[in-house]
C-alpha cells in the first residue's frame, strides 16, 4: 500500500519510473508492442481468461462449454473495459492506486466465477499491470520534456533579449559617435582647440563604450550574477541566484517580478564578470546541499538567508562593491502593516 507521504511526493511532481527509458518516443514504442501483445491474448483462445473445462448443461458438455465461453468473455469484457478507463484517466500520481484497483477487479471476477473456475489469467494480468506502469512513465516523461522544452524557449528568450539590447545599444553608440565627429570636425573647421580637445575626449569614452559592447555580444559567459530573494513570497531563509547577460540586469529582476508572485523580488547583489557563467556555476554548487527543487536542477532557489550567499560569493570573487542583506521588502511590509491596522480597527 502506497503511504500518503508517497502520493503526496508524486503528486508534487516527485516520480519514479518503474520501466526507465530514454524518451517518449522509447515509452511509446513500448506501449505499442505491449498492447499488441494484450490484443493477441484476447483473441479466442489467447489465454486472457481461465475457465473450467469439464462443466456440462443438462448433461451436454457442449452446451456447458458454451456457457463457460459466455461468461469468460463477459468477465474479460467488464475486467478490461476497467482497465482501459484507468489508463485513459490515468495520472502518474495514482498510479499505485490505478494498480490496486485492477488487482480488485481480477480478484472480484475470479469470486464471481468461482463455479466455473473463471479468472483474468496472471500473465495476462501482468500485461495490463505493466500498461498502467508504462503508461504512468511516458505522461511522466512527456512532462518533463514539455518542461525542458519550455525552459529552453525561456532561456532562448532571454538570449534573444540580451542579444537584442546589445546590437540597440551598439546602433544607439554608433549613431552618437557619427554624431560627436561631425560636431569635432566642425570644431576643427572653426580652429576651436579647445572644444576640439572635449570633443576628442567625449569621443574617447564612445569608443570605449563600443569597445565594451563589442565584448560583451563577443563573450557569452559574461553578464551578471544575482542574488535576489521575495520575503514576502518564501521567507526569511530562501534566495534565487542566478545570471543575466542584460545590458541592464534589473531588467531581468522585474521580469522575474511578474503576476506569478504576490511581491517584486529584492536585489541583494549584482555582480558584473567576464565569466558569469562560472560564478553562477559555482555558487549553485556550494548551495547544492540546500537547493529547493532536488528534481529540476533549472530552478535556482535555495534555503539559504542572504547572509549566507554573500559570504559564498565574497569567497568566489574576492571583493563586493555594494551587498544589500536587509530586503526591503517594501509592499510586504505594507501589507503586513495595512493588515494589522484592519485587525486593530475590526477589534
Amino acid at each position: 500500500m502506497v503511504t500518503e507521504e508517497t502520493v503526496l511526493l508524486q503528486e508534487a511532481g516527485v516520480y519514479q519510473y518503474r520501466h526507465p527509458l530514454s524518451d517518449a518516443v522509447a515509452y511509446q514504442s513500448q506501449l505499442s508492442l505491449l498492447q499488441d501483445q494484450i490484443k493477441a491474448m484476447t483473441r479466442k483462445d489467447g489465454g486472457a481468461v481461465k475457465a473450467a473445462t469439464g462443466w456440462t448443461v443438462n448433461g451436454s458438455a457442449a452446451e456447458g462449454r458454451a456457457m463457460v465461453r459466455d461468461f469468460s468473455k463477459l468477465m474479460l469484457r467488464a475486467y478490461n473495459a476497467e482497465a482501459d478507463n484507468l489508463v485513459r484517466g490515468l495520472k502518474p500520481y495514482k498510479l499505485d492506486s490505478a494498480v490496486d484497483r485492477l488487482g480488485k477487479v481480477a480478484a472480484t471476477i475470479a469470486k464471481l466465477g468461482k463455479t466455473m473456475h473463471i479468472r483474468i489469467a496472471e500473465e495476462y494480468h501482468r500485461l495490463r499491470v505493466k500498461e498502467l506502469e508504462l503508461t504512468a512513465d511516458y505522461q511522466e516523461k512527456l512532462a518533463e520534456e514539455k518542461e525542458r522544452e519550455r525552459e529552453e524557449k525561456a532561456r532562448l528568450r532571454e538570449e534573444r533579449r540580451a542579444q537584442q539590447e546589445i546590437e540597440r545599444e551598439r546602433a544607439r553608440l554608433d549613431k552618437e559617435r557619427q554624431h560627436y565627429a561631425n560636431a569635432l570636425a566642425a570644431l576643427e573647421a572653426k580652429g576651436d582647440v579647445d572644444g576640439a580637445a572635449r570633443m576628442q575626449d567625449r569621443l574617447a569614452q564612445i569608443d570605449t563604450a563600443i569597445q565594451d559592447v563589442d565584448r560583451r555580444a563577443a563573450n557569452v559567459r559574461a553578464g551578471y550574477v544575482y542574488v535576489i530573494s521575495n520575503l514576502g513570497a518564501f521567507g526569511e531563509k530562501m534566495v534565487k541566484v542566478g545570471m543575466t547577460r542584460r545590458l541592464d540586469p534589473l531588467d531581468r529582476v522585474r521580469e522575474l517580478s511578474d503576476a506569478s508572485v504576490p511581491f517584486n523580488f529584492d536585489v541583494h547583489a549584482l555582480f558584473f564578470s567576464e565569466d558569469a557563467v562560472g560564478i553562477e556555476a559555482q555558487m549553485h554548487a556550494r548551495l547544492a546541499d540546500r537547493r529547493v527543487n532536488l528534481v529540476n536542477h533549472r530552478r535556482e532557489f535555495f534555503y539559504a538567508t542572504p547572509e549566507e550567499a554573500k559570504e559564498h560569493l565574497l569567497a568566489l570573487t574576492g571583493s563586493l562593491l555594494q551587498y544589500e542583506e536587509v530586503p526591503e521588502a517594501l509592499e510586504y511590509r505594507q501589507s503586513l502593516s495595512q493588515a494589522q491596522e484592519q485587525r486593530v480597527a475590526n477589534t
